[in-house]
């Protein structure tokens, strides 16, 4: 197992997760990401959505697309 202060937690091998509602999920990958910062569209599995987002970049004023 490792833990990443950002937000996941490592698991080798097959791993069932039991979840507040007591639903068991599970995961047959050979390393999967667990979500502990509760952001995860697809919780308990991260989908990196702890990672912080940048801006997308404006165009410049000059900027011409043809």
């Amino acid at each position: 197992m490792v833990l990443n202060p950002q937000g996941t937690v490592l698991v080798e091998g097959p791993v069932e997760v039991v979840l507040e509602d007591g639903t068991c999920v599970r995961s047959d990958r050979f390393m999967t990401a667990i979500c502990t910062c509760r952001r995860s569209r697809d919780y308990p599995w991260c989908d990196t959505s702890h990672r912080p987002r940048e801006p997308a970049a404006r165009p410049t004023k000059d900027w011409n697309p043809s």
